[in-house]
């Protein structure tokens, strides 16, 4: 812990640094690919594996059954409703659910859950069905991308009035982006529903992400503001000594928040088998991960990339690398005439 506490106290310090602002060109390449790769996967796949909710259809829950072979409720659909597309998962071990296209009647519905019954060996009573019509799922639809919207609008709008620059607010955002994007691309590799309570996942992920950028930010408005006229650090430099001296709690935060959100993934999908849990979980993880990696490597970058050829910041930076030449030079010239003085002494 002691190690800890010294390694922290050194980069608050800046006897040891890491160079993020420096690197950024290889933090950018790394973050296009993943992003490219995100946008590409579901393209490949055929789309988003969407959860009934949006899609619309039928739902069938059979519980407690001896075997949970997928097989058989495919079977079992296909004998009622040729043709029909079907989505079976197991459930907790020892449950089934079974989604599928919308169906015709009432009529129909119950000669689905008699084949379901016939087919896993249990009582037709034992079955759960439901219905969900595609309209929902699209008001769902349109509510979250309304939202999503009006947080970003009020989010860009509010850190630019309290950064009193559009700067700092456009990084915060393109970061955001940059993790919303991977973890829709996560849910695309995965293949794991998209589900209302993903949806709450996503949305949940904007505000860490914001948060820690915003913690961020703050440590370099402070370090740009007191280096503004005569430090010895450019503006990149101001900005990179504030990621370092944030590093250690952002790590924590990070830390901290994943282990038990990836309890609740790994209890809810495949000790539990809640849905809801595992929907949520996922996307608060990946998020949480993302967001803590982009708040280092992509927005803070990002913002000294955008300010740092504004005149008043080019001009404080070239008189520091100047004032570092004299006196490197004054250093080089001392170091000669020691050199030439030595023989003498002697």
């Amino acid at each position: 812990m002691g190690a800890f506490a010294r390694f922290g106290n050194e980069l608050y310090t800046g006897k040891r640094s890491y160079d993020f602002v420096g690197k950024r060109k290889i933090w950018y390449t790394i973050a296009i690919v993943a992003v490219v790769l995100s946008v590409l996967i579901p393209v490949v796949k055929g789309g988003f594996n969407f959860g009934i909710e949006f899609r619309g259809g039928s739902q069938f829950q059979i519980a407690d059954v001896k075997s949970t072979d997928q097989t058989l409720a495919e079977d079992a659909v296909a004998s009622v409703v040729s043709g029909a597309t079907t989505h079976v998962t197991v459930v907790g071990g020892n449950s089934v659910r079974v989604q599928t296209d919308q169906l015709k009647n009432d009529k129909v519905t119950q000669q689905v859950s008699a084949a379901l019954a016939e087919a896993y060996g249990v009582e037709q009573s034992d079955i759960t069905s439901s219905f969900i019509g595609p309209s929902w799922g699209q008001d769902v639809s349109k509510q979250a991308i309304v939202g999503l919207i009006v947080f970003l609008v009020l989010a860009a709008i509010l850190m630019a009035l309290y950064f009193r620059t559009w700067k700092m607010s456009a990084a915060a955002l393109l970061s955001l982006m940059h993790d919303l994007l991977i973890t829709a691309g996560v849910y695309a590799a995965t293949g794991w529903e998209i589900t209302p309570a993903a949806m709450i996942g996503f949305l949940t992920i904007l505000g860490f992400s914001l948060y820690d950028t915003v913690v961020v930010f703050d440590k370099i408005r402070e370090n740009t503001t007191l280096d503004a006229d005569g430090a010895a650090r450019t503006f990149g430099e101001s900005v990179n000594l504030a990621v370092n001296q944030t590093l250690v709690r952002s790590i924590n935060t990070g830390v901290v928040a994943a282990l038990p959100v990836a309890a609740i993934l790994f209890f809810g999908a495949f000790v539990l088998g809640a849905d809801t849990l595992r929907d949520i979980s996922l996307a608060l993880l990946v998020g949480i991960l993302v967001g803590t990696y982009s708040t280092i490597f992509v927005a803070a970058p990002l913002y000294a990339n955008f300010r740092h050829n504004e005149p008043r910041i080019a001009k404080h930076d070239k008189r520091v690398l100047q004032s570092r030449d004299r006196a490197q030079t004054s250093d080089d010239a001392e170091g000669e005439r020691t050199e030439a003085d030595a023989p003498l002494a002697r």
